[in-house]
């Protein structure tokens, strides 16, 4: 299909039309970007300066740090921005950028919770098999793998949107460019570019959803052959893993599990996964994990004993 683009730019409608909400939410958005990449960025590099966080555990949770501070960055900043204008506009090839970074970083994030769960599974149902199974080298290719997923799923998104044509309007109930919202702009029919973007996002999403609770039912059973010390840490560990994967989860098969229709829930709901997750990530990681807290511990002690010499 030829595509036509009279559309040189797209305006964004954003969160909100209120200028007092949109002053509340340039505050609010602004502090969550700030908590996001402070947090993920302290995750990074305590994991990379402790000696005692080498497992692949805290290998796969740096990378999933590194993801949501790119992920964030692809999405936060220009919504923030946004709420200091009235026109809040995004040029064609800004559009398609933005899209397919967003997909991109997101399907990586959904592989990686994918991998974190196996390797959870490993550690807990097969310890003595744990560090044999799990080398650098595999791990190394996991990580690529998640990236190469994302990068796919990210690539059929981008070139199915592009191919679309755009004749106007050109106005986004939405404060991003995505999937659903664009097809709704295209001027011409979009059922079947709307059935590949749910059989691409909506199954990824999904597969990836009943993996992780298929590997964590299986996890749960395995715990009541452990002591419970080792039930307790275990449990822990794992809950914040689910805690994540609940709130990344949910909203992301709410959102493109169905056909390309457009609902007025859609942003609120977006904002979980795009703003939430990134940021609570961190927390939920930290607060939950003694052995982090222990480490940011050790090098805060060393950092201020360091200072006073």
């Amino acid at each position: 299909m030829a595509s036509v683009h009279n559309v040189s730019e797209f305006i964004f409608l954003g969160l909100t039309q209120h200028q007092e909400s949109e002053q509340i939410c340039f505050v609010l958005f602004s502090l969550f970007y700030a908590v996001t990449i402070v947090g993920n960025l302290l995750i990074i590099i305590t994991i990379k300066g402790s000696q005692s966080l080498i497992s692949p555990t805290y290998f796969f949770l740096s990378y999933l740090s590194f993801v949501d501070i790119c992920y964030s960055t692809v999405i936060a900043p220009k919504m923030i921005a946004d709420f200091l204008v009235e026109r809040k506009t995004i040029s064609f090839p800004g559009c398609l950028t933005q899209l397919f970074f967003a997909h991109f970083l997101g399907g990586t994030e959904m592989f990686l919770l994918t991998v974190m769960a196996y390797d959870r599974y490993i550690a807990i149902c097969k310890p003595l098999y744990y560090m044999t199974i799990m080398t650098g080298h595999v791990c190394g290719w996991m990580v690529l793998g998640s990236w190469t997923g994302g990068f796919l799923h990210s690539i059929i998104q981008t070139l199915l949107t592009t191919q679309l044509p755009f004749c106007g309007p050109n106005e986004i109930d939405h404060y991003l460019c995505d999937v659903h919202p664009l097809l709704k702009l295209a001027c011409t029919d979009t059922y079947t570019v709307g059935v590949i973007a749910v059989a691409n996002t909506g199954m990824i999403s999904l597969t990836c959803f009943v993996v992780l609770v298929i590997s964590y039912i299986v996890i749960l059973v395995s715990l009541r052959r452990h002591t419970s010390e080792g039930r307790l840490k275990a449990l822990s560990t794992c809950a914040s893993h689910i805690t994540v994967v609940v709130i990344f989860f949910g909203p992301c098969i709410f959102m493109y599990l169905r056909p390309s229709t457009t609902f007025s829930e859609d942003k609120i709901i977006s904002v979980f996964y795009t703003v939430f997750t990134p940021m609570l990530n961190p927390l939920i990681y930290t607060l939950r994990n003694e052995e982090v807290k222990n480490a940011m511990r050790k090098m805060w002690i060393q950092k201020v004993d360091l200072e006073d010499q």
